[in-house]
């Protein structure tokens, strides 16, 4: 709708109405999260929670009435049919921009649960931050490393049942747990830091992954193997979307069972270690010929047809 405005009038705009967005959201959050931190009461909790995540469909609906405010954007979203807002899936993506996330979010809508993300112990101290996060029943996980296990054997299994514990607040409430596996946003020089094989991809992240998995692999439906594509706009996606120039986005859902194939001890088994790096390295493949069709062809649409799963 004001994609004919020059960028240099139309990115501040969009970049102030998506803060005001994120702002007025994210304060009515933190201000449900009292009530809820003052009243441990189990089912008035729960009905809190149930209020700040339409705050969060909120928030997401705006965002992409913001997007499409600015951009005449065709989105090609493929994968949600057959998915359900009350079951629980693990979405594991690439990670291209800050817009990924406003993106997942927005696709959610009323298709799947309300994304959450794991994250660190340590966030639950940063103010505001962390009573948002723990409002939001987001779990937090602690990891105990190989050199602190000899140290403390004692201590061995207590993360992942210390995981166990944080997501166990979460089962009157679904969600989609994403994890973005390559750890960080992929750039070209990235790529050649990391020797990536891959084209359009950073290496995979296995252990983030497999941990969540035999955390809680049981509670998940899918494993949500999802693409994110912006042909056109590779490398300066942020900079394209708030000037207007964002023409077509790609969400690319295919929906995996939960097999004993990708539940296991990731940290101590050998032999499921190698397994599970083979099956995560053969699924960025198979996302790196997607990504490469698009980038490659940016004009044509993503033809999956031929695509193994």
């Amino acid at each position: 709708m004001l994609s004919f405005l020059p960028g240099i009038i139309l990115a501040p705009l969009l970049l102030a109405l998506l803060c005001i967005n994120v702002s007025f959201w994210g304060g009515m959050v933190m201000l449900l999260s009292l009530p809820k931190l003052l009243l441990p009461i189990p089912v008035w909790r729960r009905f809190m929670t149930n209020v700040m995540e339409l705050c969060i469909r909120a928030w997401s609906l705006l965002n992409l009435a913001i997007l499409r405010l600015g951009n005449k954007i065709e989105w090609q979203v493929r994968g949600l049919d057959g998915l359900d807002k009350r079951g629980w899936y693990l979405m594991m993506a690439n990670h291209l921009s800050w817009l990924d996330i406003v993106v997942l979010y927005g696709i959610a809508g009323g298709k799947l649960p309300l994304p959450r993300f794991f994250l660190k112990h340590e966030l639950i101290y940063v103010p505001f931050l962390g009573l948002g996060c723990w409002a939001m029943d987001m779990p937090f996980m602690r990891r105990y490393s190989t050199a602190y296990l000899k140290k403390h054997p004692h201590k061995k299994g207590k993360d992942i049942e210390s995981t166990a514990k944080a997501c166990a607040k979460l089962k009157h409430h679904p969600s989609t747990m994403i994890n973005f596996v390559e750890g960080t946003r992929f750039t070209a020089d990235k790529r050649v830091k990391r020797n990536s094989p891959f084209r359009h991809l950073l290496p995979p992240k296995a252990a983030g992954i497999a941990f969540t998995l035999s955390a809680m692999g049981k509670q998940f439906d899918k494993v949500l193997d999802v693409t994110l594509a912006y042909p056109g706009a590779e490398g300066r996606i942020g900079r394209t979307v708030l000037t207007g120039g964002m023409t077509r986005i790609v969400v690319d859902i295919e929906a995996l069972e939960v097999t004993d194939e990708v539940i296991g001890d990731y940290f101590n088994d050998v032999d499921f270690k190698r397994r599970f790096q083979g099956w995560l390295n053969q699924r960025w493949q198979h996302k790196d010929d997607k990504l490469a069709q698009l980038v490659e062809r940016p004009a044509a649409a993503l033809d999956l047809s031929e695509q193994g799963s």
